[in-house]
């Protein structure tokens, strides 16, 4: 199961917003977890791409 196209779309925000600044390392190991989690991937780089895919998805249908 996925997380719903809204909720990955705003992790997925945080997720870049945080990756491109120096700062709260907590933070981005929380966002990046949870990115991992409701993807159902183990790998951040793999997170991003499903979530990416499954919002696409969506708007597609």
């Amino acid at each position: 199961m996925i997380a719903h196209p809204d909720t990955l779309r705003e992790l997925l925000t945080r997720y870049e917003a945080l990756r491109d600044r120096s700062g709260d390392r907590q933070e981005l190991d929380d966002v990046s977890y949870t990115l991992c989690v409701s993807t159902g991937t183990r790998d951040i780089r793999d997170a991003v791409r499903a979530a990416r895919a499954h919002i696409a998805e969506v708007r597609a249908a």
